[in-house]
């Protein structure tokens, strides 16, 4: 199995519709030999990443939790302090909830490679989405 290159520019693009077309490349539902059990996804490149949208009002209302396991261990953090903070973890958190539940997930977000600006280290990739 030969896996490609998918370039993805995220710049004006809409953060739930861009995750949804990134998981189907990641898990290979845009190929013709789909099979649920074989992880025969390509990787993807994101690039612009703090230069994506959202609508309504996620900007200020959304807010990512975590969880240590610990008492008081609760955190969060908002939409609009995260993509200040970390770009690339808004998209990588919407891609990783949309990809399937189950041991292929992993390995699934290591093909991911997600940029805050234009400038990446994967050469010869046009962009094709």
């Amino acid at each position: 199995m030969n896996r490609q290159y998918h370039l993805f520019d995220a710049q004006g693009k809409v953060l739930g519709r861009l995750s949804t077309e990134i998981a189907k490349v990641l898990s290979g539902r845009n190929k013709v030999d789909y099979t649920p059990h074989i992880d025969g996804g390509d990787f993807v490149v994101v690039i612009n990443a703090s230069q994506i949208r959202v609508t309504g009002r996620k900007l200020t209302d959304k807010i990512y939790h975590s969880f240590s396991g610990y008492p008081g261990g609760i955190t969060a953090i908002a939409f609009q302090d995260l993509l200040a903070k970390d770009p690339r973890k808004v998209i990588q958190n919407a891609v990783y909830g949309m990809l399937p539940k189950n041991k292929l997930r992993d390995k699934m977000m290591l093909r991911l490679h997600v940029y805050g600006e234009a400038a990446h280290e994967h050469k010869n990739i046009e962009i094709t989405h």
